[in-house]
């Protein structure tokens, strides 16, 4: 109907816009201050500069949030419900750089100032590309993401992101996961209207007071965190630009825009709104802005986080300005860090509980797609779809599969999502030939609304 506003364009009341944008914050929280916790411990940073890095990280993940979000100007944002955070496919290459006396932490910003500006260049050229991308291949893609990302919940579930930390798998920490998992579903099954739209935040602090009261809660360093810390840009000093640093951050930043491809179809699917070539340009153009605003803020390359395109799925709440008020919420953290020490008190099981739902979210989400297409008239589908999935697990299941080969390929070969992605579209290639699947498209954005409005 003319006049009205599409779900995701809607902006709720303060009162329920705020627990909203908090309960992205919340789910997401863990993972956005992971690859700056662990990059200052690989380089043997002081604690001082590693507390510096968490809040730089904070507070450019909200601003990128914005832009993503809300949008600037005409040509850059995806305006769907997306939280911003630095990409876990950038960890690895950075601590080889990182611990390189030649490269170092200022070739590390370099590198990923450069990949920024490399990624927004290239972004046309990956939203033309969408075309060769219908519900077989982005219904492979996004059931590949949901399922290479529940190990992360599984670990968040046993208290410990690996297994060989202290306390993984404590019998009490599995509890109190599972009481958060019990809890959200119950308000899922049993409640009515906002309780149901915050039901991840409800069972998120069901588990904190339950693990407060069993003293598991810790909140050292509160006393010593300042009130208000401003982030400066090149706070480390003038980034180096080394050839190949930049090239591999580079490479890294293709593996970005391609994982976003498929967050933001999931998104689109999710929301009802048809994700454009258009569209997909700008979210990419806020990828490449986002790493390069990253840089400059002493940070990291930043994607569209999974579990909060998982949160959407599971609470139904399509509002883009959620999104923008959690990003609001960021950059407050990153200016706060008395106000970040607190909400990084919340004990990682507990975040486990919800995290198994939200990955699931994104896998199903995944399925639903591949349910529209023509598996019987087109039979070579189903090879297209198994092969694909093979494929994507192999870093899943044999993370040394490719250890043999050039170590300059690994930001490419332990991508489960990238290959995946590859397969998929090589394989659909194969069988069905390019500009198949705008009708499909079409049955897919159906059927998807059909789920949501049965």
């Amino acid at each position: 109907m003319d006049g009205v506003l599409h779900p995701v364009d809607q902006r709720p009341p303060p009162d329920r816009l705020i627990p909203l944008a908090l309960q992205h914050v919340l789910v997401m929280y863990a993972g956005a201050v992971a690859p700056p916790l662990i990059i200052a411990g690989a380089l043997k940073l002081p604690k001082d500069q590693a507390a510096f890095l968490i809040n730089a990280d904070l507070f450019a993940a909200g601003l990128v949030t914005l832009i993503q979000t809300v949008g600037l100007g005409r040509f850059v944002g995806i305006r769907l419900p997306v939280m911003m955070g630095v990409t876990f496919a950038s960890v690895s290459p950075m601590i080889a750089m990182g611990t390189n006396p030649a490269i170092g932490l200022l070739g590390i910003f370099g590198s990923v100032m450069v990949a920024g500006v490399f990624g927004f260049l290239i972004a046309p050229l990956i939203g033309r590309l969408l075309v060769y991308f219908p519900p077989l291949v982005t219904g492979t893609i996004i059931a590949v993401i949901g399922v290479s990302l529940m190990p992360i919940g599984i670990n968040w579930a046993a208290g410990a992101p690996v297994a060989t930390m202290p306390g993984y798998g404590d019998p009490l920490h599995l509890v109190i996961a599972g009481f958060v998992l019990a809890v959200i579903l119950l308000i899922l099954k049993f409640a009515r209207g906002f309780a149901a739209n915050i039901a991840v935040l409800l069972g998120l602090a069901a588990g904190f007071i339950l693990s407060a009261a069993l003293g598991l809660v810790n909140v050292s360093g509160l006393a010593a965190a300042a009130w208000v810390d401003f982030p400066t840009p090149f706070h480390f000093g003038a980034p180096l630009f080394d050839l190949v640093a930049c090239v591999t951050m580079s490479i890294v930043m293709i593996v970005v825009l391609i994982e976003s491809t498929g967050m933001f179809l999931a998104l689109g699917e999710m929301t009802g709104r048809a994700v454009t070539p258009e569209d997909l340009t700008r979210g990419l153009r806020a990828d490449g802005l986002g790493s390069l605003i990253g840089g400059i803020f002493n940070t990291f390359p930043y994607t569209s986080f999974s579990q909060n395109v998982g949160l959407v799925g599971v609470t139904g709440v399509k509002s883009r300005w959620v999104c923008a008020a959690g990003g609001v919420i960021m950059v407050l953290l990153g200016l706060l860090p008395k106000l970040a020490v607190l909400v990084a008190s919340v004990p990682l099981f507990v975040l486990g509980g919800a995290g198994v739902v939200m990955f699931g979210m994104v896998a199903a989400t995944g399925i639903r797609i591949l349910a529209a297409v023509d598996f019987k008239a087109r039979p070579h589908n189903l090879y297209i779809v198994a092969i694909a999935l093979g494929i994507g697990m192999i870093p899943l299941v044999a993370p040394k599969f490719f250890d043999r080969l050039p170590a300059e390929l690994g930001p490419l070969l332990h991508s489960g999502i990238l290959l995946a992605a590859v397969a998929a579209f090589l394989l659909n290639l194969y069988f069905n030939g390019a500009g198949r699947g705008g009708d499909a498209r079409a049955a897919a954005a159906a059927a998807a609304r059909q789920a949501d409005h049965p």
